[in-house]
């Protein structure tokens, strides 16, 4: 029969987790794989963490993670009169005029749209007027694209800075965009570069606020969302401006993105303090 020849004492090895004590090597943290999913979730409503029994370190994140994106819906996604206000009421103005603009007479329509043009002449008569009346229209109505990049982008940047930032956000990418293009068509009127036709444009419309809340979400998403993000909406923007379909324009919609890429310092501060 064999015999246990005794040996010198040791400690018994600590259970997995235990932090090990000072003079030790510590183990890294392995990685943590859920950045991605944390920056696409956050800001969406979440349920309650499944509950798993006895999760390591390592896989407790991700599960948590998981256990959010399986439960997430649609709807939240889109804007609530609780959860996004400002997106929430925005979005219903639009609606409203949107319908205006489909079913009213065209002349009736032309007219109220004439009136909210930011462009020169009404600029240097009533700009207050025009720079907010100019953005309760979409152009191309509900069905145009940035009807849909409103109602997501602002419902997400919303969620994350609040109402009254994200309506900031909104409002300089919109007035700032529209007096950095109209400005110089202006001047070049006056220096004889442009006909005074230039100053009576047709130019009302959200986009340029969009655009700046699409580069102001960007700086609040992880590295890769943010490139997933950005990349493909500079190479649009970039598309269209190189078309020079309506250069003015396009040339507002990349500085509105930008003015929303500027905020970046503002906006992280201000989701620091949500």
């Amino acid at each position: 029969m064999e015999r246990t020849v005794p040996g010198p004492a040791t400690a018994p090895s600590p259970p997995p987790g235990t932090p090990l004590t000072a003079g030790r090597a510590r183990p890294r943290p392995a990685p943590d794989s859920t950045g991605l999913l944390d920056d696409l979730l956050e800001g969406v409503p979440g349920p309650r963490e499944a509950r798993v029994t006895a999760p390591t370190a390592n896989t407790a994140p991700r599960l948590a993670a998981l256990s959010r994106l399986r439960r997430v819906r649609p709807r939240h996604f889109l804007p609530t009169p609780t959860g996004t206000p400002f997106t929430f009421a925005y979005a219903a103005v639009l609606a409203v005029t949107s319908l205006v603009a489909a079913l009213a007479d065209p002349a009736f329509v032309h007219t109220l749209q004439q009136g909210s043009s930011t462009d020169v002449a009404h600029l240097v008569r009533t700009p207050v007027l025009v720079l907010l009346a100019s953005a309760l229209w979409i152009a191309g109505g509900v069905v145009s694209p940035y009807a849909a990049a409103f109602v997501l982008v602002l419902s997400a940047l919303e969620r994350r800075i609040g109402a009254a930032r994200a309506a900031g956000v909104f409002l300089a990418g919109h007035v700032l965009a529209t007096l950095a293009t109209e400005v110089p068509v202006g001047l070049a009127v006056l220096a004889g570069h442009l006909p005074d036709s230039s100053l009576h444009r047709l130019d009302y419309g959200i986009s340029f606020g969009v655009a700046a809340a699409v580069g102001a979400l960007a700086g609040l998403l992880a590295r890769w969302p943010r490139r997933l993000l950005l990349v493909p909406v500079t190479g649009v923007l970039l598309g269209d401006l190189m078309a020079s379909r309506d250069p003015m324009t396009d040339w507002g919609h990349l500085i509105a993105l930008a003015i929303g890429v500027a905020t970046w310092p503002w906006v992280r501060r201000s989701r620091a303090r949500a």
